[in-house]
């Protein structure tokens, strides 16, 4: 077999021995049973997608998506690791104080800690932090005005592959009462890093993504330490870089599809300040380099690879309770009539996302989300308004005079991150939070 990515697969194996605890009787070399290249197993990439033969003969991408799926965190996993020593929650302590006044603030340093925040104050060569701010301006517009009606169903996409939906069922965080809490903290995740200033290295963008990746590298020890339900011969490494990606490049998907389908193989100069934004975030996150193109086709055929390369499986168990307790949850911070009418129409238009995005209403209704007479009408009725005020505000902004534009997005973000219970100093003083 023949090894593309050597640098990629020599950090995979290095994980046993930077966290022997986690890692040490892991078959790091193993390819588990999640991921096949067997043209007749069916796989997670629907056919009116793509095409699979033309993807699974590309040696090259596979052996990314192979090598990348035993791919976990390499410095948030052994800081992940000391909780037994101070618990989770002297782990977030420690790294909230490290991120707003610099590691020397924090007493007796674990080196785990020194070394995971010094990997993500490394500057990329690549990196044009210009050109990020630009890009953060460009995408805080969905962010503002249709992400609130569009994440739930977003979200649902992550649930409809029992072998990358699992370690999310373990944790126990998607189910009854808690689900909502997860959605709205994803949906807050994504608002705060686009605010002015907020991947910065003071920023409380740069802050909150170094939380998600410890969450996430605890929930990958507790997975592989801690539950006899994760089979490492059936789902390899929890929570790999493979599977975070469509989460952290979705929006410069959209746009290199798009791109695609207009004949263009370059971005125009506001794309090309979405990912860059995008691709500095998905940095920060952990992602490896090798599973951020820089171009249109490049994105496309990661995306598109890592689906034909994934098992298709739908658990009622694992995925369906997943999809029917998100869609049950009960987003808004109070229950006013005016927030039970909101919270039905976001249900409807995250329903109606959820299903176009799988090309067949029958398919959606099979994993747990039927859109019925009820859904309709509200989309049919609120689009005029949330589509009509959208298209004004994206076309002002990309225009000469955008700075009140700007304003008002930024206003209506911060009022969006109200509502998921974010305090407003987060939002207010995201560039100066120590220095």
């Amino acid at each position: 077999m023949t090894v593309h990515h050597p640098e990629l697969a020599d950090r995979v194996r290095s994980q046993s021995r930077l966290q022997p605890a986690m890692y040490g009787d892991v078959d790091l070399t193993a390819i588990p049973y999640r991921f096949t290249v067997d043209p007749d197993v069916r796989s997670s990439l629907p056919e009116w997608v793509a095409d699979r033969d033309p993807l699974l003969a590309d040696e090259q991408t596979v052996d990314l998506m192979r090598t990348a799926t035993m791919l976990g965190d390499v410095v948030a996993d052994p800081y992940a690791a000391l909780q037994d020593r101070y618990g989770v929650k002297g782990l977030i302590e420690m790294l909230t104080t490290a991120c707003r006044e610099g590691i020397d603030a924090v007493p007796d340093a674990p080196e785990e800690l020194v070394a995971f925040l010094a990997s993500m104050e490394q500057v990329p060569d690549w990196l044009d932090m210009e050109l990020v701010e630009e890009g953060a301006r460009h995408i805080r517009v969905p962010t503002a005005f249709l992400a609130p009606f569009l994440t739930r169903g977003a979200f649902l996409a992550t649930f409809i592959n029992t072998y990358a939906a699992l370690p999310m069922a373990l944790t126990g965080a998607l189910s009854d009462k808690r689900a909502a809490r997860r959605v709205t903290e994803t949906t807050s995740f994504f608002a705060i890093t686009t605010l002015p200033g907020a991947l910065e290295r003071y920023g409380v963008g740069f802050e909150t993504t170094a939380h998600v990746r410890l969450m996430h590298s605890v929930v990958r020890f507790n997975a592989l330490r801690r539950s006899a339900k994760w089979d490492r011969d059936v789902y390899g490494v929890p929570v790999p870089q493979v599977d975070q990606m469509p989460a952290g490049m979705i929006n410069v998907y959209l746009l290199a599809s798009a791109a695609l389908r207009q004949g263009r193989t370059e971005w125009t100069p506001r794309e090309r300040a979405i990912h860059e934004f995008v691709r500095y975030r998905c940095f920060l996150m952990g992602l490896p380099e090798d599973l951020l193109p820089s171009d249109p086709e490049g994105i496309v055929r990661v995306f598109h690879t890592r689906a034909a390369t994934l098992r298709h499986d739908f658990d009622d168990a694992t995925c369906g309770e997943l999809v029917r307790s998100t869609l049950a949850a009960y987003l808004r911070p109070g229950r006013t009539p005016f927030d039970l009418v909101a919270d039905r129409v976001e249900k409807a238009w995250s329903k109606t996302f959820f299903t176009r995005a799988f090309g067949r209403a029958r398919e959606a209704a099979a994993m747990g989300v039927e859109l019925n007479g009820l859904d309709r009408a509200l989309v049919a009725a609120t689009a005029p308004f949330i589509l009509g005020r959208f298209t004004v505000v994206l076309r002002a902004t990309q225009g000469r005079f955008h700075a009140p534009f700007d304003a008002y997005t930024l206003r209506l973000l911060r009022k969006r991150l109200a509502t998921y219970g974010v305090e407003q100093a987060m939002t207010e003083d995201h560039g100066a939070i120590a220095h």
